[in-house]
C-alpha cells in the first residue's frame, strides 16, 4: 500500500471536492474545520484523513447543511451523517462527490448505497451515461494531476466494472433477436482498459445481438479463430492507449491481410488513439468512432 497517495496540497483537494482553495482557507479560519500541516516554505499540506473529512463536509454543504452547523457536529458523527444522507434516495443530485468519497475511503458500502439510490429513479444506462461517465472523465484528469493514486483509481473502477457485468448477465439468458451482425468485442494485445468495452458489449446485448466478448490483451491471430465460425463478424475494439501513435497504420495493415480471405469483414473502433488515423486512406471495411454514444446510434 505504499503507492497510496497520503499527503495534499490546496489544490488537490480544490480538485477532488469542487470547493474553491480561497473557501477551504476561510472554512479553516473561522470554523477550524481542517488543520493543515505546513512545509520548511509555509505550504500547506494536508492528510489523507483531512482529504476525506473535507469531502464529507462538502457532501454535507451541498445536501443543504449550512457549514456553520457543520462546523458543530462532533467530527466522529460526520461520517454518520454522510451515511444517512447517501442511503437516502434524495442523494442523487451529489452522486459524483459520494462516489469520490467512496473512492478516497476505500468504502464500498458507501458506492453501493449510492449506485442504489440512484438505481432506484433511473436505468442502468442514465446512471452509467450521467454519473459513470463524468466520473471516470474525472478520474482521468485526478491521475494526470497526481490527485489520486493507482490504488484509488482501481478500487472504484473495479466496482464500476462489477456493475456493468452483474447487468450485462441479466440479459444473457435471453436469446439474440437480430441476426445480421455477430459482434466479437475485444481489446489489442497490451490494452487493459476495459470499462468502455465492457459497457458497449451490455449495449449490443441490450439491442438484441449475439456478442462475444474476448476481453483484454486479444493477440490479432487469435481472431481468426472466429471467422471460422461466423460469416457476418463486427469485429469492435476500443483504442486507448494502443496500438500506439507509431504503431496504429501497422496494426490496420495486418488486420486488412488477416481478414483478406473473409467474405464479409468489418471493424469498429473507437478510443484515444483513433485520433491519430487518417480515416481518409482507412479500408473501406474499417470504421471508426469518438464516443460510446456514436456507436449505440449505429447498433
Amino acid at each position: 500500500m505504499n503507492n497510496i497517495k497520503k499527503n495534499f496540497s490546496i489544490r488537490d483537494l480544490e480538485n477532488l471536492s469542487g470547493i474553491k482553495a480561497h473557501t477551504i482557507r476561510i472554512w479553516e479560519k473561522r470554523y477550524n474545520l481542517l488543520s493543515p500541516e505546513r512545509t520548511d516554505t509555509n505550504i500547506r499540506t494536508y492528510t489523507l484523513a483531512s482529504l476525506q473529512k473535507l469531502l464529507n463536509i462538502t457532501l454535507l454543504y451541498h445536501s443543504g447543511h449550512k457549514i456553520s452547523k457543520i462546523a458543530k457536529i462532533p467530527e466522529g458523527d460526520i461520517s454518520l451523517v454522510v451515511r444517512e444522507i447517501v442511503a437516502k434516495s434524495s442523494f442523487k443530485n451529489h452522486a459524483m462527490n459520494a462516489f469520490k468519497l467512496a473512492m478516497m475511503n476505500f468504502d464500498q458500502n458507501i458506492f453501493f448505497s449510492t449506485y442504489n439510490s440512484l438505481i432506484n429513479e433511473k436505468s442502468f444506462r442514465e446512471v452509467f451515461k450521467e454519473t459513470f461517465i463524468p466520473l471516470l472523465n474525472e478520474l482521468g484528469l485526478l491521475w494526470q494531476t497526481d490527485t489520486i493514486s493507482p490504488a484509488h483509481e482501481h478500487f472504484i473502477t473495479g466496482l464500476i466494472k462489477q456493475k456493468i457485468l452483474v447487468n450485462t448477465e441479466k440479459l444473457q439468458h435471453l436469446k439474440p433477436t437480430k441476426t445480421d451482425k455477430v459482434f466479437v468485442v475485444y481489446l489489442p494485445e497490451n490494452e487493459i482498459h476495459e470499462i468502455g468495452l465492457l459497457y458497449l458489449n451490455y449495449e449490443i446485448i441490450l439491442r438484441g445481438y449475439k456478442s462475444i466478448y474476448l476481453g483484454q490483451t486479444i493477440p490479432m491471430e487469435n481472431l481468426m479463430d472466429l471467422m471460422k465460425y461466423f460469416d457476418n463478424i463486427y469485429f469492435l475494439s476500443y483504442f486507448t492507449v494502443v496500438p500506439e501513435k507509431d504503431r496504429i497504420d501497422k496494426y490496420i495493415e495486418d488486420f486488412k491481410h488477416l481478414v483478406s480471405d473473409y467474405n464479409n469483414p468489418n471493424l469498429w473502433i473507437l478510443g484515444r488513439q483513433v485520433q491519430h488515423l487518417d480515416e481518409t486512406k482507412l479500408p473501406s471495411f474499417v470504421k471508426t468512432f469518438h464516443s460510446i454514444d456514436q456507436v449505440v446510434s449505429r447498433l
